[in-house]
């Protein structure tokens, strides 16, 4: 049995990233009602309006989901009222994801319960502090994978490096991860699994804005870079985007407001270099904002429901699983 998916609850060992702005109530359920791991973005959603998509998200599905918080870029207190609300409402088949260490206490405060935590790191000595703090799995980022970068090292290097020091741990990779063949290959690297964001962000229940999804599908690897230009909101890491007038202009334009987004009621002013990514509510200069993506985007081709994305990764995941057992073998995918 799979260690990762005994774990979570899983019929495919498959995490949806927690994206900001991206995973939402639709995406969550209907990964999860598909049989991977939907999971809900907190990012710095407020106790109340996080209580009410929990709720939502129980009420549509009993297959188990999570929910995602990141300690670094909200504040102690907000961080706390977060996971408080979310696990008020999380069932009891709900696990808890974090982007990046969390603290003793929040992850405490979810071991306590008996749900899982699951913790997202990049690099080595991350994995070991995660793992003291009681993280029941280590998601190891790469530089691959789209969005915020947690280190420096390419997901093998990285997987190779923790799995050496931590034999027994339950592992999953971020980063080039988009295709059941991907997967397959993961597992036999030595992962338990995988969690995936480019591959879900075009998908109908995504609340990406259109041009980023249509803009991910006609992807190359070659159209991401990795920069620091989108700091506002999220200062002191690299993240890798798709390509854009920003992103190539050598010079640093001043922040002025490109965008608008609704948040409630209320129209959201959103500055040039702002680390927020475009949804469905926002309006303005959408092509000058930041949209990640990973180098899995050359194999992210067509526009799907999110159940259909998982049924797709499931077969191509089991038919590599039945070749690798009739003696096959297999080489990396080339983002070339």
């Amino acid at each position: 049995m799979n260690r990762l998916r005994a774990l979570l609850g899983l019929q495919l060992p498959l995490i949806q990233a927690g994206m900001g702005g991206v995973a939402g109530t639709r995406l969550c359920t209907e990964v999860s009602r598909a049989g991977a791991g939907g999971t809900l973005a907190l990012y710095k959603e407020p106790p109340d309006r996080i209580r009410e998509a929990v709720r939502e998200i129980a009420a549509a599905t009993s297959r188990p989901f999570g929910v995602n918080i990141i300690p670094e870029v909200t504040s102690p207190e907000l961080c706390r009222a977060q996971l408080d609300a979310a696990l008020g409402e999380l069932p009891a088949n709900g696990y808890v994801t974090t982007f990046g260490l969390p603290g003793a206490d929040a992850a405490r405060d979810v071991t306590r319960t008996g749900r899982p935590l699951v913790v997202q790191i990049g690099t080595p000595d991350d994995a070991s502090a995660a793992l003291r703090l009681g993280a029941d799995v280590l998601v190891l980022q790469g530089t691959e994978a789209g969005g915020h970068l947690l280190g420096e090292l390419p997901v093998a290097e990285l997987l190779y490096a923790v799995r050496t020091r931590h034999p027994d741990a339950v592992i999953a990779v971020a980063g080039g991860v988009a295709t059941g063949a991907d997967l397959a290959r993961a597992r036999s690297a030595g992962a338990d699994g995988a969690m995936a964001g480019t591959v879900f962000v075009p998908t109908t229940e995504s609340m990406a804005h259109p041009l980023f999804k249509r803009r991910i599908v006609e992807a190359r690897a070659d159209d991401t870079v990795v920069t620091g230009r989108y700091d506002i909101g999220w200062p002191a890491r690299p993240h890798r985007v798709l390509r854009n007038a920003l992103t190539e202009e050598s010079r640093r334009l001043p922040a002025t407001f490109i965008a608008t987004t609704r948040v409630g009621a209320a129209r959201i002013p959103v500055p040039r270099y702002s680390a927020t990514v475009p949804g469905v509510r926002t309006e303005g200069r959408i092509d000058e904002m930041a949209m990640y993506c990973g180098t899995s985007c050359d194999r992210v081709t067509a526009q799907d429901t999110a159940a259909a994305v998982v049924r797709k990764l499931r077969h191509e995941y089991e038919h590599e699983l039945s070749y690798e057992r009739e003696g096959g073998t297999w080489t990396a995918p080339s983002n070339r």
